[in-house]
């Protein structure tokens, strides 16, 4: 519910969250990512699987979310286990992207 009333009235970087991994030494690591979708199965998000974000998520298992809405004094922590998309899900969010961030998408470990 909270979530739908922030897209409603704050559509301006309101898919923006941080996720907060460890690593395979147990050090935190904590980045901005974009929400792609919440449904049934949780919340989804794309990353490169060899990015370091990616290996954490291979290596724990394991993720914490946290959406700051400052307009509305509120903020939503998430703890959880995470999964891979199904890879015909995953290719299909990557066709669908621009040209120019597929090729940075492929260049890059970051993504």
């Amino acid at each position: 519910r909270w979530f739908e009333e922030w897209l409603a009235t704050n559509p301006y970087d309101a898919n923006a969250f941080i996720v907060a991994t460890t690593d395979a030494g147990g050090w935190p690591s904590a980045r901005a990512v974009l929400l792609k979708g919440l449904d049934e199965r949780g919340f989804v998000f794309h990353t490169n699987r060899r990015s370091a974000k990616g290996l954490d998520l291979e290596t724990s298992g394991r993720a914490a979310l946290c959406f700051l809405w400052h307009p509305v004094e509120r903020q939503v922590r998430v703890v959880g286990t995470v999964e891979h998309l199904p890879d015909d899900e995953s290719d299909a969010y990557f066709a669908s992207r621009p040209r120019g961030a597929q090729i940075a998408a492929s260049a890059s470990p970051q993504s």
